[in-house]
């Protein structure tokens, strides 16, 4: 059945973006909208932070009905999609629905791992990807009668839950297998300034340890083997990592990689299918990479937008992502790696700094914290290719903007 529609699977922060970019240029009349949630596209971000912290605090709808409606969208919300009948071109939904497309674009996301031995669900463990585990989560934290919290996994979901369950008066343990805070992502030297703020707040953070197994009575966990002593434990979060929704896509036989694998124009090895935002691996500097984060899920789905009508371009990242943990405020532009050469550039306070990376003389990543107008300008330095010497970045009486 031939269709010009345009339908997107999905309901996080690309879907909601490419909706808006479409609507821009007039194409909102061709777009079916399909959410797996029982609910609008709505902001992620906050449900780690001021979601969990404020028990009366709604979700942050990106648009809400009568937006959708009146720019002539059609959304399935509460209604997964099943199967990608390519032959046919066609999604079949769980309602029965079978609903047609010209384009499709997939804007899946990820979903929490789940710990092997974890796999049934338990009352007092949580993970946090979306709103119901946010609901759940925040219930818990407000009124649980034991407030003691281990977080399994010191990624920055797991940090910014901690920090705020601080907020909220419980006492917080992070247990990290790795030997550092965030070591994939993020500087030596940021890692450790992160663990001895977390220690500020009076946060338990053991790093470097092995879980050796769970004990659990009927619906309850009641212990972890902590380095092979048991730790009794109140409520665990379960914060250790994300896994791209690929299923859909490889069911369809779509070529996988780390990801729902896309060229420069965010298609897929069909054609007639699209994929932004975390489900997705990119080219980024000749290596093939996978981001979640807000920037490459707005800035992915400008490209598909253009790809859609007719104007397509390429996807040309400049990666930056930021994490708020308590009254720590974190934000990074390019990717850090090992073996960068660090300069520190002090900030206004103790408590604020930036680090900028180097690869011999190139600028490649900045890492601020508390430092929200030196990574303001440190983003217009990596966009414009620009790599300042290591005396100037370090002199903070010298303003990044002269450097433009």
């Amino acid at each position: 059945m031939a269709s010009d529609s345009i339908v997107i699977v999905g309901g996080g922060h690309a879907a909601a973006a490419l909706c808006a970019s479409l609507v821009d240029a007039g194409q909102g009349h061709r777009v079916e909208l399909v959410c797996a949630e029982d609910v609008l596209p709505y902001q992620r971000p906050p449900l780690s932070k001021a979601f969990l912290k404020e028990a009366a605090e709604p979700l942050q709808l990106h648009k809400d009905g009568s937006w959708f409606a009146a720019q002539g969208i059609t959304v399935h919300q509460g209604d997964r999609v099943v199967e990608i009948k390519r032959d046919s071109k066609e999604v079949m939904l769980s309602s029965g629905r079978r609903v047609g497309y010209g384009h499709l674009v997939l804007a899946t996301g990820t979903r929490a791992r789940q710990h092997p031995e974890l796999s049934v669900a338990l009352d007092n463990v949580f993970k946090l990807r979306n709103a119901a585990d946010a609901q759940l989560l925040r219930h818990h934290l407000h009124t649980a009668a034991e407030r003691e919290l281990v977080v399994m996994g010191g990624g920055f979901i797991g940090l910014e839950v901690a920090a705020t369950a601080r907020q909220l008066n419980w006492s917080v343990h992070v247990l990290e297998s790795a030997s550092r805070l965030l070591a994939r992502a993020l500087s030596p030297e940021l890692s450790e300034f992160i663990l001895q703020h977390h220690n500020a707040m009076g946060t338990v953070v053991d790093l470097g340890v092995s879980i050796g197994g769970f004990n659990v009575q009927g619906r309850t966990l009641t212990d972890i083997q902590v380095a092979g002593a048991p730790r009794k434990t109140s409520s665990l979060l379960l914060s250790i990592g994300a896994i791209p929704e690929v299923e859909l896509a490889a069911q369809a036989g779509l070529q996988i990689d780390n990801g729902v694998y896309v060229d420069r124009q965010m298609r897929t090895s069909d054609q007639d299918i699209l994929a932004i935002g975390d489900c997705t691996s990119f080219d980024y500097r000749g290596a093939r990479i996978r981001l979640e984060s807000v920037q490459n899920a707005n800035d992915q789905a400008k490209v598909a937008a253009a790809t859609l009508i007719g104007s397509a371009t390429d996807y040309q990242p400049t990666p930056w992502f930021w994490s708020e943990q308590g009254g720590l405020r974190l934000q990074m532009v390019g990717l850090w790696r090992p073996g960068l050469a660090v300069v520190p550039r002090a900030g206004t306070t103790p408590a604020s700094f930036s680090l900028f990376h180097y690869a011999g003389d190139e600028l490649l990543a900045v890492e601020s914290a508390n430092a929200p107008v030196d990574h303001m300008w440190a983003r217009k330095l990596i966009e414009a290719g620009r790599s300042p010497s290591f005396d100037l970045v370090a002199d903070r009486d010298i303003p990044l903007k002269s450097l433009l």
